[in-house]
């Protein structure tokens, strides 16, 4: 049969291993598509750049435009990253009839409709496994699988770096710096870590998840971000106290409201039961967990990142637009039927767990539960305990005149029931006023029961 030639666009840590996968399984692709696929074309940014794959000659070109523009070309494999240019390459990959395969994540989540729109428009396949957790199939299951049944909740480890930073944070009590330079020195984290620790990687993840199980256009602005860059040991030390472990999670809701249904979407770090299946998932392994209403739930785990995973996605994609071009058929299109409205946080149900240091006297238990009555939020746990100052702390009371060590403070964690984040929010607030609060020492989200 005629060759389906595929144009892919980058050469880095992904590109080159599709490189690789499309060069030596060439054989194997031609058996599970049923033609040959022939590998026409590599865009890169300089012809002269070391790879640690060796391309073959006269394959490389500095012209993207150019390589997509060719009318020979039926599959493109975007995964160069970023907006632009990859918007417009794929944009005239697929008006010039190509299917596409891509693992932009972060284009999808700012984008996704006007790239969906347009493969409709050519009547053309747009495939993006590998844009969520590396090689896990989690997104097929999502749009195809699942697509009888009705998803409430999403709640996955979809990053990684920051993974493997409170994985060390607990198992060996390093400060997150600390852990944050072991990850940079095996590899795990960039030296600029910041769309991981920050959370932006995860949120746009979160969007993509969220758009397919509750068929809803989310962007990444609609997501709720936090990183983990304000986690302490203490945090993490007092989650294993109450038998928990702190995960950055990403968390797609479907929830029903007085007015109807909404979709929250969030990221951020949250403290989970040591029970719960995502409390194992160690290092920089990735793994979602859903919730439907027929299925019940399911847990996808594996590697989440990383260039020969992730190719093996793309190369996923690949042999099932390759196979739908073979038989003149198309796979699923984008699903935004629901078109449900994305909750703003404070309207989200989610459960505090607060940290305070306290003045070590009568009432300040009673001062404490007040504020929380107030703003209608139900307390769960209390617990209280001698506060042990910190060298910093000491030195202060030594030089006001205090007795150091701590005497005279206490330290209170209180777990709360669900309530809105909003009221949990404004207690907090209102809890750093009272004079018997010193400190809100810190506050985390409770998730996974």
């Amino acid at each position: 049969m005629k060759p389906l030639n595929v144009a892919v666009l980058g050469c880095g840590s992904v590109g080159s291993q599709v490189v690789r996968l499309l060069t030596e399984q060439a054989g194997d692709l031609a058996a599970r598509v049923g033609a040959p696929v022939q590998l026409v074309g590599v865009a890169v940014r300089r012809i002269d750049a070391p790879r640690k794959i060796e391309v073959p000659a006269g394959l490389l070109t500095t012209d993207a435009a150019g390589l997509v523009a060719r009318d020979d070309v039926d599959v493109v494999v975007e995964v160069i990253g970023g907006i632009e240019p990859a918007r417009s390459l794929i944009l005239a990959a697929l008006e010039g009839g190509a299917s596409v395969v891509t693992a932009n994540k972060a284009l999808l989540a700012e984008d996704g409709p006007t790239l969906f729109e347009a493969a409709e428009k050519a009547g053309r396949d747009l495939y993006y496994e590998a844009a969520v957790a590396g090689a896990i199939p989690i997104l097929r299951p999502l749009r195809e699988s699942l697509a009888g049944d009705r998803v409430t909740r999403v709640l996955g480890i979809v990053n990684g770096t920051t993974n493997f930073i409170l994985d060390k944070m607990d198992s060996t009590g390093a400060g997150f710096e600390e852990a944050l330079e072991e990850a940079q020195n095996l590899g795990y984290a960039e030296a600029d870590p910041t769309a991981d620790v920050e959370g932006f990687d995860a949120a746009a993840k979160a969007a993509i998840l969220a758009s397919l199980a509750f068929h809803t256009r989310v962007r990444a602005a609609d997501v709720h971000r936090e990183g983990i860059t304000a986690v302490t040991a203490a945090d993490v030390a007092g989650a294993r106290a109450m038998g928990s472990v702190v995960k950055l999670l990403a968390i797609c809701e479907r929830t029903d409201t007085p007015d109807g249904e909404v979709v929250s979407v969030r990221v951020h770090p949250a403290m989970i039961p040591a029970s719960h299946p995502l409390a194992s998932v160690r290092e920089a392994y990735n793994a979602v967990f859903v919730e439907a209403e027929a299925a019940g739930e399911l847990m996808f785990y594996g590697r989440g990142a990383g260039g020969t995973p992730t190719a093996s996605a793309v190369l996923g994609d690949l042999v099932t637009l390759a196979r739908n071009r073979v038989n003149h058929g198309r796979g699923p299109v984008e699903s935004a039927h629901a078109d449900l409205p994305v909750a703003a946080m404070g309207q989200v149900p989610t459960r505090y767990h607060i940290s305070l240091d306290v003045a070590d006297r009568p009432g300040v238990l009673a001062q404490v539960a007040a504020v929380f009555a107030q703003h209608d939020v139900s307390i769960e746990t209390v617990r209280q305990q001698q506060h042990v100052a910190t060298r910093d702390e000491a030195g202060r009371d030594a030089a006001a005149g205090r007795d150091g060590g701590g005497r005279g403070r206490a330290s209170l964690v209180v777990v709360t029931h669900t309530a809105p984040d909003a009221a949990l929010a404004a207690t907090v607030e209102d809890l750093a006023g009272l004079d018997s609060v010193e400190a809100v020492a810190s506050v985390m989200r409770v998730e996974g029961d």
